[in-house]
Formats: structure tokens, C-alpha cells, sequence
């Protein structure tokens, strides 16, 4: 059976935290809050672990991967869950005012309204105060997910808001193991992309999938 934290390559406690916090916002809340950083080196799933965390926030079972809303949180496509990135060096501030009005609305299908941030580091000081409240007073059934190489990289009005979640470099052995038994790779390749990679987990499946970018590195 597959899992919304599949993709969560040498996460365990990572896993271990959010699963108890989807189980607590089924219960008794208690390892639950509205507002998470989420940090760690590059490749390391900063993003694919809020996105995994939001879809399994939305499903009646947790995160199994297989029904209709994960199956739409994975392809982006869930109506209450928003990812926020930017192609720019810079989210300004009717971006974020955009989204904070967005966040204050009921779920239209889902249990939560949100709001993944891929770019924290890159929201201007005008953004980020415009953000604050939002995130300090959130809506009761709204969640905000910020993500940032480190904690330093947002601003500590709204840091010391969030609940911080640090993710590791991966190893090379579980970076080889997803290529193999998800993408089919060869278990000798797997491994020598993987090494190649220096953790980025993206960047070892395009090597696996691109000879010449395998010559070249």
C-alpha cells in the first residue's frame, strides 16, 4: 500500500511528528498547531514534506496515498490546499495579502483550508508583516506551512510563531532504494547517482534518467 510519506527519503522523525500531529488534529490536538517551519538542506523534501503533511491533514485515513484526496493533493489539484512559490526573487506583499484573505475562508471540501509556502526566505519584510497576523491568529481551521533552508531565513516574528521541523540530508542508501523500487532503476546505477547526487534527491533521478547529465557530473 503506499503512503502520502513515501516520498519522505530518510525522514523518520520527521514522519514520526506529523503523523502524530494528523492523529492529534483527529483528537485531542495536543501535538497539533497552525503554523510549521519546515527546514533543511537543499533536496532534503522541505516542500514534499508540507505537501505530504497538508494531504495528510485532508484524508479521513491519514495519508493512505490512495483515496480521492490525496490522490488530488498530489496532483495539485485539492481545492484547500495552496502552494505558494515564486519564480522571482521576491514574494511581495499583495501576494501574501492575496493569500492571507484566502486563508481566513472555510474548507470547501477537505477538514483544512492550507497554505503551503515553498519560498519563506523569499517573502519581503512587507510580505512577511502582512503574513503575521494570519499566521499568529490563525483561522480555527487553517493551517500555515512555511518552508526555508533555515530558521534564520524568516523573519523571527513569525518563526517564533511556528512549529520548527528539520529535515536531513538523505542517505545514500535510502535515496538508491526509492530509484529502485519506485522508478525501476538498477540497483548498481541507483546507487552511483545517488552518491552523485550529494543528497538532492531530485537531481539523482534525473541523473538515473539522463545518460549524458550522468556524463557530464
Amino acid at each position: 500500500m503506499t503512503s502520502v510519506w513515501d516520498e519522505l527519503v530518510g525522514q523518520a522523525p520527521v514522519v514520526d511528528t506529523l503523523s502524530a500531529a494528523v492523529r492529534s488534529a483527529g483528537g485531542d490536538g495536543r501535538s497539533m498547531t497552525h503554523a510549521w517551519l519546515f527546514t533543511g538542506p537543499p533536496g532534503s523534501g522541505r516542500s514534499n514534506a508540507a505537501k505530504a503533511f497538508a494531504a495528510a491533514l485532508q484524508c479521513e485515513r491519514g495519508g493512505c496515498g490512495e483515496c480521492r484526496s490525496c490522490t488530488t493533493a498530489a496532483a495539485g489539484s485539492h481545492p484547500d490546499i495552496t502552494v505558494i512559490r515564486t519564480d522571482g526573487l521576491s514574494i511581495g506583499t499583495d501576494v501574501a495579502r492575496e493569500y492571507v484573505r484566502k486563508s481566513a475562508l472555510s474548507p470547501a471540501l477537505g477538514r483544512w483550508q492550507v497554505l503551503v509556502v515553498e519560498d519563506a526566505d523569499r517573502l519581503t519584510e512587507q510580505a512577511a508583516n502582512a503574513l503575521l497576523k494570519a499566521v499568529e491568529e490563525p483561522s480555527p481551521f487553517t493551517v500555515w506551512m512555511l518552508c526555508a533552508p533555515a530558521t534564520e531565513d524568516v523573519i523571527v516574528t513569525i518563526r517564533s510563531r511556528c512549529r520548527p521541523v528539520l529535515l536531513r540530508t538523505p542517505p545514500v542508501d535510502a535515496i538508491a532504494r526509492l530509484l529502485v523500487e519506485r522508478d525501476g532503476v538498477e540497483p548498481r546505477l541507483a546507487h552511483e547517482v545517488a552518491a552523485a547526487s550529494q543528497g538532492h534527491i531530485g537531481r539523482a533521478r534525473g541523473l538515473a534518467r539522463d545518460p549524458q547529465a550522468r556524463e557530464r557530473r
